[in-house]
């Protein structure tokens, strides 16, 4: 038997701990607020569940009997605290048979007391955590029961680690630890003294800013009393209290000074923010400022004097109003009439209002999706219901802050975003980490991009879930969704040549097939399943009645939830609109992180999405290092499904993760060793064009690359000698020139690997016919390689170069069945090819070759409606057509008795 504190975390942790199966024999809460009980107080009345509502539960020290005894008569065997706001006398404490666990916002025996969280950010700690301990007569300082922890983000807020660990796994915890006790199997570990800190509640006088300091202190300091207190400083003559603190690298912005009283050196108003300076000289950002008068604006609007003219209501928005200003009447109790000019904080309201506030007008105003910020930056009953109407007809839609690197190439100045795309915003990596990306054709950094953390990836899940269970996203219908991804679509189509030019020096793709290819077939794909959105269907069932009633079943398709998608650096572009076109018609939200050579087109896309107006936290872009991110996606409890592109042994070690996390679902488009079977009845011409094609295109780094040819005896040596008279023809060079067929190899690693690949051919026998060499220029151009005479046995025949390299071997003519045998010969099967005149014996070896895919008298024909995958270590799952929309769909069936 178990009784309780209050608090909208109490409430969570009382409905899991009934669901569990454990008897709750009362609540214990504060009294109601204006006629309004508490959330904790809501949901044990509506259980049924004894609630008492004591103002107090001693005077002057001594225990009210009367409440007492109303607590004695629960009889519970176990006192559990959440939250405790009140003082409970240890008579309480100790009365039940297992005494009291209480929750407390720290790892302790650090940061005891009120304010634990805003202190874990105020000294800079790298981890963060709760505890639950046995209650004593000290303040915190019981025997801890369980621990917790996590890292602390660079730039985490109070809001960051509560709602993205404090809260959620605190629940879990407190129910755990209720098992552990009702089991036996309780710990209580003395607490230590050593390392014990003690920290009161932070006053307003108390937060004023000190200048003499280096800035992450600065950062730590403002981060750690967000909202309240507030950390403050004079600007002018007044107090401004700053939020919204994010540490800033690279150069200072260009900006307007602003005089700071102590501080050295004047900050800056940029169109970012306010740019502050510690005393080491390195940066910070403020987005936010509040003034004496309660007014909040964004830092970048300190100098602006334009003020937005009033928005006449219509009768709905006046209706919707008046309903707004009942709830400030139930919160603010000492105000009897509410006009335009009442200040909600000035009337007494404070943080906690704030949210109870957001969630009443999300419930009465049918589901209204206001931020904290939206209340700090109109204070006033006026403006407020005019944001809020400016809210609901999309005129306030914050204006996207982006930091560009931008270049003059390409006759046209490209601007390429480079940090992290996390819930509709453009931000540094939590650890503020930093690579460079690298233009293939001349080995010259493009930019310094972020290197996305563990933290980063954490932060993107929860905007990502946050937008699939509460957000917009969720509500919105399925043509509404499709209307979004058209829209997205037209702008991709209408920056295509910007899009074409980052790829082309991002990841070496010769411009004209980047325009063509990674570009345009990404438009295609965005179209092609913005179409099926409103399309997606269910189906009914004719069963057995349970006679005498009557049955129907009918079965729903729905999204998954949050899904994760990793992609390849040969179409970075491409391969992203594949996947998060199908997954985002499906109506999921998407973690996605590319690949971290090739970064930057999969960023001009988060904000090309911004501009089409998807909402917050639904697409989210993580550049870094697949062990580190791809890792934490694999591993992550709340993704329900990655898709990934890339090598069969990294393909593998995902599954095993996304098996051993959570189950997540998941498909892999895996390695290829794809076989392309050329016989002698074939139009020659044709082959050695489709032939060069199957083996050169994209500069080899293609998936369904043939990775190994079978030429006909009788026209072998024909076929070898006008592919290498076509290589000499091709123009190796500058991506962005447009005679050029064969641009660099993504990056001087897999160069170097070409390169080895190449020697191991030669060393084992093989001819090597041409190429096989670097390009004597800068950049890391390969020549077009053509190897003959290899054997079934050697490395160049088993395993996928993933580049320029011809593979050549010679088959007895006639022998269709042995061809057969040597093609199938692989563990991949990802792609296959036939050219012949006879379409009966295509037919038939089509029926037999082992592959996704088979191309028949062409190669790489693919279609944005054609399902797209391989079998056996190749993966599984379909990219493209209606298939791929099953990926990222689940199927319920629905019984009704009538």
């Amino acid at each position: 038997h178990r009784s309780f504190s209050q608090s909208l975390f109490g409430q969570e942790v009382y409905s899991h701990l009934r669901k569990e199966g454990h008897k709750v024999v009362g609540v214990f809460t504060v009294p109601d607020k204006n006629g309004k009980a508490d959330p904790l107080a809501l949901a044990a009345e509506k259980d049924g569940t004894p609630v008492f509502k004591f103002p107090r539960w001693r005077v002057k020290g001594k225990p009210i009997q009367e409440v007492v005894e109303a607590y004695r008569s629960v009889g519970a065997d176990l006192n559990i605290l959440p939250f405790c706001t009140q003082f409970i006398p240890m008579d309480v404490i100790d009365c039940p048979k297992h005494g009291s666990i209480i929750y407390h916002p720290s790892l302790l025996p650090h940061h005891r007391g009120a304010s634990a969280i805003n202190w874990t950010l105020i000294q800079g700690d790298k981890k963060a955590g709760f505890t639950v301990f046995w209650a004593d007569d000290g303040l915190d300082t019981g025997p801890i029961l369980l621990q917790r922890e996590c890292a602390v983000g660079q730039n985490d807020t109070v809001d960051d680690l509560y709602n993205r660990f404090l809260f959620p796994e605190g629940i879990k915890a407190m129910v755990e630890a209720v098992q552990l006790i009702a089991d036996g199997k309780a710990s209580r570990i003395p607490q230590t003294e050593e390392g014990a800190t003690y920290e009161g509640i932070q006053k307003k006088e108390n937060a004023e800013i000190s200048w003499d300091q280096p800035a992450a202190d600065l950062h730590n300091w403002i981060r750690g009393h967000d909202k309240v207190p507030g950390a403050w400083t004079t600007i002018d003559g007044q107090v401004v209290t700053f939020y919204g603190s994010s540490l800033l690298d690279g150069a200072a912005p260009a900006g307007q000074p602003l005089a700071i009283k102590g501080a050295s050196k004047p900050g800056f108003v940029t169109k970012n923010g306010l740019v502050l300076f510690g005393s080491d000289g390195k940066m910070l950002l403020v987005r936010n400022l509040q003034f004496e008068d309660g007014r909040m604006i964004p830092a970048s609007k300190y100098f602006a004097t334009d003020e937005m003219s009033a928005v006449e209501l219509t009768e709905e928005e006046k209706g919707m109003a008046e309903e707004i200003k009942s709830i400030w009447l139930g919160i603010l109790s000492n105000v009897a009439v509410i006009e335009d000019s009442t200040d909600f904080f000035k009337s007494g309201a404070s943080s906690m209002d704030v949210v109870r506030m957001i969630e009443e007008i999300k419930q009465k105003c049918g589901g209204l999706q206001l931020q904290n910020e939206d209340v700090y930056m109109a204070t006033k009953f006026g403006d407020f219901i005019q944001k809020v109407v400016r809210k609901l007809r999309g005129e306030d839609k914050e204006e996207l802050v982006i930091d560009y690197v931008s270049k003059d190439v390409n006759n046209m100045t490209v601007k390429m975003p480079y940090q992290c795309y996390i819930n509709g915003e453009f931000m540094n990596s939590d650890d503020g980490k930093t690579y460079d990306t690298i233009n293939p054709t001349d080995g010259s950094v493009i930019a310094k991009v972020s290197y996305a953390s563990v933290g980063d990836v954490d932060k993107a899940v929860a905007a990502a879930k946050e937008a699939f269970e509460n957000g917009e996203w969720g509500k919105m219908n399925a043509r509404e969704r499709g209307i979004l991804m058209y829209r997205l679509a037209d702008l991709m189509e209408e920056h295509q040549e910007e899009l074409a030019t980052i790829e082309a020096i991002d990841s070496g793709a010769v411009y004209t097939l980047a325009l063509k290819t990674h570009v345009g077939m990404s438009v295609q794909t965005f179209r092609y399943f913005a179409g099926w959105c409103d399309k997606i269907q269910g189906s009914t069932i004719p069963i057995n009645h349970a006679r005498p009633n009557h049955n129907l079943m009918f079965t729903k398709k729905e999204p998954l939830g949050v899904c994760a998608i990793v992609i390849p650096w040969n179409y970075p572009l491409m391969m992203l609109a594949w996947k998060s076109a199908a997954c985002l018609a499906a109506g999921n939200t998407l973690v996605l992180k590319q690949a971290q050579v090739t970064p930057l087109t999969a960023l001009k896309f988060a904000e090309l999405s911004a501009k089409a107006g998807f909402p917050k936290g639904v697409i989210n872009i993580l550049p870094g290092s697949g062990g580190l991110v791809g890792q934490r996606l694999s591993e992550h409890p709340d993704i329900r499904k990655l898709g990934f592109t890339g090598s069969t042994p990294i393909g593998k070690q995902i599954m095993k993760s996304c098996a051993i996390s959570n189950l997540k679902k998941v498909s892999l488009e895996l390695g290829g060793k794809s076989p392309l079977i050329i016989f002698n009845d074939c139009e020659l011409d044709k082959a050695v064009r489709m032939g060069m094609g199957a083996v050169y295109f994209n500069k080899g780094e293609n998936c369904i690359a043939a990775g190994r040819l079978f030429v006909e005896e009788d026209i072998h040596d024909e076929f070898v000698s006008r592919v290498v008279e076509e290589i000499k023809k091709m123009k190796i060079g500058d991506p962005l020139d447009r005679s050029t067929d064969h641009g660099p190899q993504n990056h001087k690693a897999h160069l170097e690997k070409l390169l080895e690949y190449c020697e191991i051919g030669v060393k084992e026998g093989a001819t090597l016919v041409y190429g096989g060499r670097q390009v004597h220029r800068p950049g890391f151009f390969m020549e077009p390689t053509v190897f003959t005479e290899v054997e079934d046995h050697m490395y160049i025949a088993q395993e996928e170069s993933f580049g320029p390299v011809m593979v050549i071997s010679k088959f007895q003519n006639g022998d269709t069945d042995g061809v057969l045998q040597r093609a199938n010969n692989t563990e991949y099967g990802l792609a296959s090819g036939v050219f012949t005149r006879d379409i009966s014996k295509a037919l038939n070896i089509c029926e037999k070759l082992e592959a996704g895919t088979v191309f028949i008298n062409t190669y790489n024909k693919t279609d944005v409606a054609a399902p797209f995958g391989g079998f056996k270590q190749s993966g599984f799952g379909k990219d493209l057509g209606e298939e791929a929309l099953q990926e990222y769909l689940r199927t319920k069936a629905v019984t009704v008795e009538y």
